[in-house]
């Protein structure tokens, strides 16, 4: 192995920061903002925010295939393309699967995007707090184990992210979705709001509201507001949404403290064979394949879930013989992703005189109202699900499926507006399974000499019941509210699709059954921070994005404290 070493001071650091994702952008932030200087390692290509959106403002028609994927696209990403199937304007950001191979011991879509900002390009921006239904709900049912924190513990930490990226919103006082500070909320269209007030009528737990997103609804911070093209997956040269690429990275960048290294892919995290923690990271260069070290005080591991997990399963030294930061045993396992199959879709007959002007960048939301304190638990599962949605009437291309015919009565059907429709689906908490994990394939490696990532997946029985409740619910309410046609739906995606994977690092009191302590350090390496969603205890059933940015503040903020101590 070439080693290049670069000198040791020449390539030393205060902090190193692997991944520039949602959390590790944070991580870059708070830290270079608290003065440390900071290098930031991304395995993929830099993206750097307006000049490499390449396709942010075309039209459908100005690209060769009219956005749908081309059989070589489909050949390349088999995996990927479920998530950009209807737009290959987005598909420079998401990784090529035939270049990116790992192993599915039950289908499980990865989705990656290896690249600067990472998936915070393309996420759904969709923000919500945790509460301590969530935080005691492991402790309570007794499932796995009790998280090390509570809402009060991070209150105050999704204050301070909420006010930075700007979320937009409707304050709705419920205790198990608590408000935030929110900038002015988009609003509902006439079919939504015919459908909340039909849900608020006939049910006393449940309401109908407008999803909580860091979509602008007003400038914030030199950004934005949003245009309502709701192309945001192409990136925004408006900066109309939150990501790393047009807020976290930029703020960091400003202070002078952050140097930007993408290509290098982390090997491992180098252990002091004295003291067992961490002193630097090796790095592959993605290009050269050259080796090179680099060395900090403190190390953020901000990689996403599964490339967290597999950064610190290849790390084994003579003091971490199972993997980095791994004598619990449970690094890889209690992997977690929301399931969002079942629900319901269905046409209303009325408000034909209305329409709407723009294209909102979200839907509709109906916080969790099953197995909530002091109300009748359900029958077959435990926790719960919220569920997202949208209205809007029927376009051409929907009525390009069923209608037949040609020339001007058939056009003038397709450019007709048609019914009022309502798609909904439940976003659904998974539970903790040790059995639902990844590990390395020591047998196969990938390009750079690096073992293949195996997952092993699957949701299980409480999580079909809950499916089966969440038709008959989505069902129920549409039919209240007049609908028609319903199409009750169960789509048969396996785990990975709803891109929310957690869980394989995580957070507790005991080191002998948890990776992290309270405030996301290796239990067996304090050090080491990690605060991407690998931490995560339970999974809720909330968007999570919103949590990580919050914990990684907040670890942050702990970091520089116990480096001013003297204890890192």
């Amino acid at each position: 192995m070439n080693i290049n070493s670069g000198g040791i001071a020449q390539n030393t650091y205060d902090a190193i920061v692997i991944g520039s994702g949602i959390s590790g952008g944070w991580a870059a932030k708070e830290l270079c903002q608290k003065g440390l200087k900071t290098l930031v390692l991304e395995r993929g290509r830099d993206v750097v925010h307006i000049k490499d959106y390449t396709t942010a403002t075309k039209n459908p028609w100005e690209f060769e295939h009219r956005l749908m994927p081309t059989q070589e696209d489909l050949a390349e990403y088999p995996i990927q393309s479920s998530n950009f199937g209807d737009d290959s304007g987005i598909k420079q950001f998401f990784v090529n699967d035939k270049e990116h191979p790992y192993i599915q011991e039950k289908p499980f879509n990865w989705i990656r995007g290896y690249h600067v900002g990472g998936r915070s390009i393309t996420w759904g921006r969709q923000c919500y707090r945790l509460s301590d239904l969530d935080f005691e709900a492991n402790i309570k049912d007794g499932t796995a184990i009790d998280w090390p924190i509570r809402y009060k513990d991070i209150a105050p930490w999704y204050d301070y992210v909420e006010s930075f990226i700007g979320i937009s919103g409707q304050a709705e006082g419920l205790g198990h979705l608590p408000d935030g500070k929110m900038l002015p909320p988009m609003e509902l269209n006439c079919i939504e709001k015919h459908l909340n007030d039909s849900i608020r009528s006939k049910y006393k737990d449940r309401l109908l509201t407008i999803q909580r997103v860091a979509n602008l609804t007003r400038g914030w911070d030199g950004r934005g507001p949003c245009q309502y093209r709701n192309l945001c997956d192409r990136g925004c040269p408006f900066g109309g949404y939150f990501s790393s690429n047009s807020s976290t990275l930029p703020a960091a960048m400003a202070t002078g403290n952050m140097t930007l290294r993408p290509y290098s892919i982390v090997t491992e995290i180098i252990t002091d064979a004295n003291t067992g923690k961490a002193k630097g990271v090796r790095i592959i260069d993605t290009e050269t394949k050259e080796t090179t070290d680099y060395f900090a005080r403190i190390i953020f591991i901000n990689a996403s879930t599964i490339g967290t997990a597999s950064i610190l399963l290849q790390s084994k030294s003579n003091l971490h013989a199972n993997g980095f930061g791994n004598s619990s045993g449970e690094v890889g396992h209690n992997l977690m992703d929301h399931h969002s199959n079942a629900g319901a879709y269905g046409q209303h007959e009325g408000y034909k005189d209305q329409y709407y002007k723009g294209r909102r960048p979200c839907g509709f939301y109906i916080p969790r109202f099953r197995n909530l304190p002091g109300e009748k638990a359900a029958l077959n599962y435990k926790r719960g699900f919220g569920i997202q949605g949208h209205g809007e009437r029927q376009e051409w291309f929907d009525k390009a499926q069923v209608l037949e015919g040609f020339g001007k009565d058939y056009k003038e059907q397709l450019t007709t507006p048609g019914a009022w429709t309502v798609w909904m689906a439940g976003w659904g908490e998974c539970l903790p399974y040790h059995d639902n994990h990844i590990a390395l394939d020591e047998k196969v490696k990938d390009k750079w000499g690096l073992p293949l990532v195996k997952i092993d997946f699957s949701f299980k029985e409480n999580e079909e019941h809950m499916m089966k409740d969440i038709q008959d619910t989505s069902a129920e309410m549409l039919t209240n509210a007049g609908f028609k046609n319903l199409d009750v739906f169960k789509y048969h995606r396996p785990g990975g699709s709803t891109v929310h994977e957690m869980g394989t690092a995580r957070m507790g009191k005991d080191p002998r059954t948890s990776v992290l302590n309270e405030f996301n350090q290796v239990h067996d390496a304090k050090n080491v921070y990690i605060t991407d969603g690998s931490c995560m205890t339970s999974s809720a059933c909330q968007n999570p994005s919103l949590t990580y940015m919050a914990l990684t503040a907040r670890a942050c903020d702990h970091a520089v404290n116990e480096m001013k101590k003297g204890n890192l």
